[in-house]
């Protein structure tokens, strides 16, 4: 087999909470082939080979002829929300044994009198001390004592502990007591799994870093036996190269990296979307956009601002209260900072106690999944609303794959929220889809004032099974002037995987004011970044490099990160980086503290490879397509219900004009256009949708979006 065969197809492969997505790019053609699948909950490894076995019906050679196969999964999420993770212990400094239920010392609700906090994933009984203490700058108090260490690691061996975590006060300084720890560890207990803070997460703030280290120490072992499984799966059907793993940061990673650091590939699956998203507006020109991607279970919105997606390190798991920041485990890795809400395609609407109608946030998922389904399900979702209302055809679902039961959805909604409210189940359906739409906009106008940005400056980008069916409605209230749908877009995130290069991070401490920083030393540490960094991707790479300061105020707690070009010892640049700083901030905030020093916070070095080139076939169609069928939709609360065209999305040509309302349908998912919307095919075949009216609201909903944030604040 030749070598140009072995590199014709690219795999990306998406685990949803509902849905697990596959999009095959035939690098010679350009052909993508795509399948979705529902997810299995309890084994999602099983989806995966059952979808590449269908892919493989159609294309035999493809996994031998495959250059790579990327994977976003939600294993690591799940593994920490069913608690099914190793038997961990915690081992650190002597006298803060209690610092994950101390945590932060405040309360995330101050108004709640029953407030729950999350369950520390080691008990109090396996997390111990060690005689020991680093300064935060970095000088030793008291020697390691090592006698501590071992009696630790008796206690766990007679716990039968399956992983330990080690965190030392200030380690991000100096590592030395954690790495004596770390083989005494070893050498007392050979099969247990270790995890390192310096390691995994090497920054100031106690907690968080404690946290971190120890969500890593619990899902590694389960990490590592799915990755390794899966690498097999795929192996033993043809696939000869390595297996990459979408990392939170939006990059990937080689299967052994993401098994070293697995805390680092928590937030996989929406990172890929992003990533999706960013290659699209990238292709056309967009700059700012706002990502939207509904799927089975949540919504995710991103803000993209020259091709990137601001990013944050202030994520959260298992929260007791899945929206409220605060009241989950940190995880202090790098992820896209974007706004997660509970809407999705099967998120339950009920009645609550006021007589009202609510929907979510939380989902009837892939089992027993929306009463439409015919899995069991008896509570209606907006799934089954949006077939109710017209939208989704029950016989074209995922291509007529998985047919929908309309009398179960029109049963389901009539008997939970019709009886209660006295409306009609159509108008009950048309509430429910309303109120989803509404709580995606109540809580985007908050996320785009705080970045700054006004709805009317933005275009919505719209992917996931569910987001074109709600994109339109959702922009209305926005206030943002066009929706773009790509390609593909049922199965984007899994796309999206095959559009980000590999890549990773490292950073390190520095805490001093900027105009005493030693700048020699500072070459010196990039210089062993970018080393580290370099060590974790694949040999023989092209890479790219990219540097980054963590400026803040002093006294302040967040920095700002700043690209920088490659640092020298000439003092000018600590110039350059302050007003590269002042302007981020003024930019930000409206305003610079010029009485306060900046302080260098961190450094970081971002290495990656060059980003990689997606050619997707462009529509073939070369007249204007004709609808297909035509169906009863529900069209406005005005307007009711009304019969309009629709459309198959693959007969569509470049160039092809729609006027609303109208319907066009793809295998994975449906676009709604609304009445007097204007939909264009482009050149790269998108769906190019601007809004009726929407100009004379513009003010309007960025007003209103300004007095949603000052309100919240």
């Amino acid at each position: 087999m030749t070598g140009i065969k072995m590199d014709r197809y690219r795999l990306g492969i998406d685990i949803g909470g509902t849905f697990t997505d596959f999009s095959l790019v035939d690098s010679v053609s350009g052909e993508v082939k795509v399948e979705k699948m529902l997810t299995s909950s309890n084994a999602p490894e099983k989806t995966v080979i059952q979808g590449v076995d269908l892919l493989s019906e159609t294309i035999p050679n493809m996994l031998s002829e495959a250059k790579e196969v990327i994977h976003a999964t939600t294993l690591i999420t799940n593994v920490i929300l069913e608690r099914k993770g190793s038997k961990t212990g915690l081992l650190t400094s002597e006298g803060f044994t209690d610092i994950l239920e101390i945590a932060r010392e405040v309360r995330y609700d101050i108004f709640d009198m029953f407030i729950r906090l999350p369950e520390p994933m080691v008990p109090r009984k396996l997390r111990l001390g060690a005689e020991e203490r680093v300064l935060a700058s970095g000088m030793v108090l008291n020697p390691l004592n090592e006698e501590s260490v071992r009696k630790a690691a008796e206690i766990f061996r007679e716990a039968d502990v399956e992983a330990v975590a080690v965190a030392f006060l200030h380690s991000y300084q100096n590592s030395s007591h954690e790495i004596r720890a770390g083989e005494i560890l070893k050498s007392e207990l050979p099969n247990v799994i270790l995890s390192l803070s310096h390691e995994v997460h090497p920054e100031p703030k106690e907690y968080e870093r404690t946290s971190t280290t120890v969500i890593d120490a619990y899902v590694k072992g389960i990490a590592e036996g799915y990755l390794d499984q899966l690498s097999e799966g795929l192996k033993s059907r043809g696939y000869r190269n390595r297996l990459f793993v979408m990392l939170s940061n939006g990059g990937t990673a080689t299967v052994e990296t993401a098994k070293s650091v697995p805390v680092q590939i928590v937030e996989s699956g929406p990172a890929a979307g992003v990533e999706a998203a960013s290659y699209f507006g990238r292709l056309m020109n967009i700059d700012p956009m706002l990502s939207f991607d509904m799927g089975g279970t949540t919504a995710k919105l991103c803000i993209i601002e020259n091709g990137r997606a601001a990013r944050t390190r202030t994520y959260e798991v298992d929260r007791v209260h899945r929206f409220k920041m605060g009241s989950g485990l940190p995880a202090a890795v790098p992820v896209y900072d974007l706004l997660e809400i509970g809407a999705g395609g099967g998120s339950i609407a009920r009645v609550n106690d006021l007589g009202l109608m609510q929907v979510g946030p939380d989902s009837s998922g892939s089992d027993p999944g929306p009463a439409s389904y015919g899995l069991n399900g008896q509570e209606p979702t907006v799934t089954d609303a949006d077939l109710l209302l017209g939208y989704l055809n029950p016989d074209y679902f995922l291509g007529g794959q998985m047919r929908l039961d309309r009398d179960a959805a029109e049963r389901a909604i009539r008997n939970t929220l019709s009886e209660k409210t006295g409306l009609t189940p159509i108008e009950a359906a048309a509430g429910v889809h309303e109120i989803v739409n509404e709580n995606m906009a109540s809580a985007a106008r908050v996320y785009v004032a705080e970045k700054g940005q006004a709805p009317s400056k933005l275009s919505l980008v719209a992917f996931g099974g569910a987001g074109p069916v709600h994109a339109l409605g959702l922009a209305r209230k926005l206030g943002c002037p066009k929706v773009i749908v790509p390609p593909f877009s049922g199965v984007m995130s899994s796309l999206g995987l095959l559009a980000a290069p590999v890549a990773f991070e490292r950073s390190r401490t520095i805490r001093q004011i900027l105009r005493n920083v030693d700048l020699t030393k500072i070459h010196e540490f990039y210089r062993e970044l970018e080393q580290e960094a370099r060590s974790l991707m694949p040999e023989g790479s092209e890479l790219l490099v990219r540097r980054t300061v963590d400026l803040r105020y002093s006294g302040q707690d967040y920095p700002l990160e700043i690209d920088i070009e490659e640092p020298t010892v000439n003092e000018k640049l600590k110039t350059d980086w302050e007003g590269s700083f002042e302007a981020e901030y003024n930019e930000l905030y409206g305003k610079v503290d010029d009485e306060n020093p900046i302080e260098l916070a961190s450094i970081r070095v971002y290495v990656s490879q060059p980003m990689p080139h997606l050619d997707i076939a462009k529509p073939t169609a070369t007249a204007d397509a004709e609808p297909k069928a035509f169906r009863d939709v529900y069209v406005s609360s005005e307007t009711g219900t009304a019969t309009v065209p629709v459309y198959e999305r693959t007969d569509l040509c470049i160039g092809q004009l729609i006027m609303g309302p109208a319907i066009v349908e793809e295998r994975e998912s449906t676009t709604v256009i609304g009445d007097g919307d204007k939909l264009t095919v482009n050149n790269r075949g998108c769906l190019e949708i601007d809004l009726a009216k929407s100009s004379t609201n513009t003010k309007e909903s960025d007003d209103q979006s300004i007095n949603s944030y000052i309100g919240e604040s």
